[in-house]
């Protein structure tokens, strides 16, 4: 299993290159925000609609005094907008008032803000603070670990325990972006181009 994971990490990174986060943020809470957003919807749209939603609150303190109503219509394109809208001003207020206006960088701190969970915490801590071990499991990961042999299950908490055993702490967060990637223009959830694919050999159902 060590060996298989070294091999698919070296050819991933042989494809994909740099690792880096698609959604588009230049403050640590930006990517807090964007990555809130990004449930259930694509990163692509949520790069459309967090431009002029750090326009219309371009500081934290502003965010955090922004109208719930207003970031609503903001974010409304990117589905579950009430939700996600509350969440946002909510952490905002969470950052100024209980972390001194900085994402806090520890797992226990981060999943006491409102809309952050292990996925989004993981994120964060992966790619504001480069904490090694950190592992983001959303669909691409769940799916594409699962079809090769690395993982079991599809509950996100339980597949994250699988991989942080096996993937070295060092890779483990951009191993993740990559999956991403690989899951879009690859290993997709209808179809996958196993035509293309460089994992055939990992791969349990191409492999029966």
């Amino acid at each position: 299993m060590k060996e298989n994971v070294k091999e698919i990490i070296a050819i991933l990174k042989d494809r994909y290159g740099d690792a880096l986060c698609a959604l588009h943020y230049e403050k640590d809470y930006e990517l807090m925000i964007a990555v809130r957003l990004s449930a259930q919807c694509t990163d692509a749209r949520v790069n459309l609609v967090t431009p002029a939603l750090f326009a219309a609150y371009p500081t934290l303190e502003a965010m955090a005094g922004a109208d719930i109503a207003h970031v609503e219509e903001l974010v409304h394109s990117c589905g579950f907008y009430k939700h996600k809208a509350r969440d946002i001003v909510l952490a905002c207020q969470m950052l100024l008032t209980e972390y001194g206006g900085k994402v806090p960088g520890t797992m226990e701190e981060l999943l006491k803000i409102p809309g952050v969970g292990r996925k989004t915490a993981n994120l964060l801590l992966g790619d504001l603070y480069a904490v090694p071990g950190s592992v983001v499991c959303d669909t691409h990961c769940i799916r594409i670990c699962g079809r090769l042999g690395l993982s079991t299950g599809k509950e996100p908490e339980k597949v994250e325990q699988q991989l942080r055993a096996i993937l070295p702490p060092e890779e483990s967060s951009d191993f993740c972006h990559r999956i991403v990637l690989f899951g879009r223009d690859c290993c997709t959830a209808r179809n996958p181009k196993c035509g293309e694919c460089p994992l055939t050999m990992y791969c349990k159902e191409f492999n029966p």
